[in-house]
C-alpha cells in the first residue's frame, strides 16, 4: 500500500473517532437522566436528600452536564417526608444516548421506556442486570410505584437515607427483571425492600440483593 494511502486511511479513522467522541459528548451533555455509575459508598447512607443530590450532581459534572440542576428520584417518610416525583422537574427527560426514557411524570410512572438497553450510566454505559455477574439492578427509591412516599412506618428509606445499618429501602430494578413475571419483578422503581445480614442498609447488604447502592438522577430544570 502507497505511503499516501496509508496516511489517508489513518488520518479518515482519526477523523471519524473524534466525531463519534465529539458527537456522544454532545448527547451526555443534553441528557435529562442518568443511573448512577457509583453510590455513596456507605450503603443506603447517603447523607440524606442533600448529598444524594450531590452524587447526582457531582456525576452530571463529571460527564458535562453540570450546567442541569439534577435530583435523585428518591421518597422521604416522617412529617416533612416527600414524593420522588415531585422533585424532579416535569420532563421529558432523556438518556445519555439522546434517547427519551419518558415526556412527563405521567408517562415516566407509567408506560414509559425504562428497560436494560435504556436505564444509563451518565457514561452511556449500561448497568449490570439479572444474569449478569455481579447482578446491579437493585436502584434506591424509598418510593411507591407511583412515586409517592410511605406511610412513616415501617422505615423504607433507610431512615430517609441517612443509616447503612437496620432498616430497609425499597428499590426498583433498572432492567425490569425479577424472579417471576410479577409487577414488583418488572416495576423499575418499587420491586423490594432491601435485606441483608447487616440490617437491610449496608452496602453488604444492598449488594446481597442485586444492588450497588446506585440511583436514578433526573434533571429537574
Amino acid at each position: 500500500m502507497k505511503k499516501s494511502l496509508k496516511i489517508s486511511i489513518v488520518a479518515s479513522a482519526t477523523v471519524a473517532a473524534l466525531f463519534a467522541g465529539g458527537l456522544a459528548q454532545a448527547q451526555q451533555s443534553s441528557m435529562t437522566f442518568f443511573v448512577t455509575s457509583a453510590g455513596s459508598g456507605k450503603g443506603a447512607d447517603l447523607g440524606g436528600l442533600d448529598g444524594a443530590d450531590k452524587i447526582c450532581q457531582s456525576l452530571a459534572q463529571a460527564a458535562g452536564a453540570g450546567s442541569k440542576t439534577w435530583r435523585a428520584y428518591l421518597s422521604t417518610q416522617g412529617a416533612s417526608g416527600v414524593n420522588a416525583r415531585d422533585r424532579i422537574g416535569k420532563g421529558p427527560w432523556t438518556n445519555a444516548k439522546g434517547v427519551v426514557i419518558a415526556k412527563d411524570v405521567a408517562e415516566l410512572h407509567g408506560a414509559n421506556n425504562l428497560t436494560k438497553q435504556t436505564a444509563l450510566t451518565e457514561k452511556g454505559a449500561g448497568v449490570n442486570g439479572r444474569g449478569d455477574t455481579p447482578n446491579m439492578h437493585d436502584i434506591l427509591t424509598g418510593s411507591q410505584p407511583d412515586g409517592t412516599k410511605f406511610p412513616d412506618t415501617p422505615d423504607m428509606t433507610c431512615g430517609n437515607w441517612t443509616k447503612s445499618t437496620a432498616g430497609t429501602a425499597m428499590v426498583g430494578h433498572s432492567d425490569r427483571t425479577g424472579l417471576d413475571d410479577s409487577a414488583p419483578a418488572k416495576s423499575w422503581n418499587s420491586s423490594h425492600p432491601s435485606r441483608g445480614p447487616d440490617g437491610g442498609c449496608s452496602q453488604n447488604d444492598l449488594k446481597s440483593t442485586g444492588g450497588n447502592g446506585f440511583l436514578y438522577c433526573f434533571a429537574a430544570n
